[in-house]
């Protein structure tokens, strides 16, 4: 009986791992590899501010300064990044943003100048940026359709695991030397670029030549129209994910401006914040995969309804917590809204983004994050100072809510057309490209990743 129990329990739990792992091509896991090798060694910007204040013994509000110009940097960046990711293509922009972040950061630990710290960080914050629509189109590239919220979930599960680890190890790197600390970021980050230019082709889905015959035209290439940054913002429903998107990154970088300050007022030790914010990246790595099954083939509408509830309360708690414990529990409650979030959100971003578009569009959704760095800390500053951190976690709540508001208002004005688990009724380019069957069938591109020999196209 007990064996037998064991053996269900053993194969449920083969059942889920397939089902969270399998059929993904192994170009995908090239560069899933290559981003848990990246956060693995993501050091800098978790402590940039200690080693400004404590290493080199600048002031509370240059080190600041020097974060505001890393987010201004990360914010153009992601424009940028995007039009060279159509452009030049998801590998060369990869390797570009990859070199330039190692040369980078080790140059950050060199200059001692304040003009010069503050210039190279805000270089630091556009090479680091420039690497995620690359990173996200080429996701889209080479996973089919119906595994793409999968392939979003684990590459963000990675992205957390890599800095649990990472943020742990920093911390007794740094006890011995910043130096060092940096140094091994910039050697990391060569690594990642090692990998990506051995392991990964170029997955940019290439426009049909003029008269190729219409046998051997692709799903993918029924759009063939230019894609601008004015096509970009043109975009209505596009746009309005952008908006809603922004305010939900503004609500979850609090956990790292306003949470420290909060628990500080209330006689907290660092320690302390340190151990109920561990509970966001331990919780993401527990439930990530599981939840993603879950919601995956349901309305992402209403998951990012729910999520953008359970974020708003999550932070909302904050203004009643007086332990601990309690402010674990608020990070529970929004890390859950998070997990249900980051995947589908970007999901529903690939189903709106045209195939020749994709690195643009990706480049738009990734400055609301980037944008939500440089803002969010001016803020929760100003409405700390002007009227205590109680009335920042109620605004939290409300902003919540409005968030979710947005997105039901989205569900009701587009009906089927982003409210189904599977891409119907899109306009343009985006619905083919939602819907075709995918480079994982017909790609040369990713033929070439699956065999893991590097393309000379």
């Amino acid at each position: 009986m007990v064996g037998g129990s064991v053996g269900r329990s053993a194969g449920a739990l083969a059942r889920g791992v397939s089902e969270s792992v399998g059929g993904l091509p192994r170009a995908f896991w090239w560069l899933w590899t290559s981003t848990l090798i990246n956060r693995l060694g993501s050091f800098v910007t978790t402590f940039l501010a200690l080693y400004l204040t404590v290493d080199r013994g600048y002031s509370a509000s240059y080190a600041g300064l020097v974060g505001s110009l890393y987010g201004a940097g990360g914010v153009v960046a992601s424009i940028g990044g995007g039009v060279l990711t159509d452009r030049l293509g998801r590998r060369p922009t990869l390797l570009l943003s990859q070199l330039s972040t190692a040369a980078s950061v080790a140059a950050l630990s060199l200059v001692t100048h304040p003009v010069a710290i503050a210039a190279v960080a805000g270089v630091v914050g556009m090479a680091t940026n420039a690497s995620r629509p690359a990173v996200q189109a080429m996701i889209a590239d080479i996973v089919a359709p119906q595994d793409r919220v999968r392939a979003l979930a684990l590459n963000f599960w990675a992205v957390n695991l890599g800095f649990a680890v990472s943020s742990a190890a920093a911390g007794f790197i740094a006890q011995f030397s910043y130096h060092v600390l940096f140094f091994s970021e910039a050697a990391m980050v060569l690594v990642c670029a090692i990998v990506v230019f051995v392991k990964l082709p170029e997955s940019r889905p290439e426009r049909p030549a003029p008269g190729r015959p219409d046998a051997r035209r692709r799903p993918e290439d029924a759009d063939e129209r230019p894609v601008s940054l004015g096509t970009v913002l043109r975009d209505g429903r596009f746009m309005a994910v952008v908006g809603l998107s922004l305010l939900v990154a503004v609500l979850i970088q609090q956990a790292f401006v306003a949470m420290p300050i909060t628990m500080g007022e209330q006689g907290f030790s660092s320690s302390d914040f340190g151990t109920a914010i561990a509970v966001n990246g331990l919780l993401i790595v527990l439930i990530q995969l599981p939840v993603t099954r879950f919601v995956e083939r349901r309305d992402p509408l209403r998951a990012l309804v729910c999520s953008s509830v359970l974020i708003g309360a999550g932070f909302g708690l904050n203004a009643f917590a007086g332990s601990v414990p309690f402010f674990a529990f608020a990070v529970v409650v929004w890390t859950v809204g998070e997990v249900i979030n980051t995947p589908t959100q970007m999901g529903l971003v690939v189903r709106l983004s045209p195939v020749h578009g994709r690195g643009r569009y990706q480049g738009m959704f990734s400055m609301s994050w980037a944008a939500a760095n440089l803002a969010a800390p001016l803020v929760a500053g100003w409405i700390i100072d002007r009227f205590g951190s109680a009335t920042l976690w109620s605004a939290s709540a409300v902003l919540g809510a409005v968030a979710a508001t947005g997105y039901a208002l989205l569900r009701r004005a587009t009906g089927d057309a982003l409210s189904a688990p599977t891409a119907r009724g899109l306009p343009d380019g985006a619905a083919r490209a939602a819907a075709d069957p995918g480079p994982a069938q017909d790609s040369p591109a990713l033929h070439t990743a699956d065999e893991g020999r590097p393309s000379t196209s």
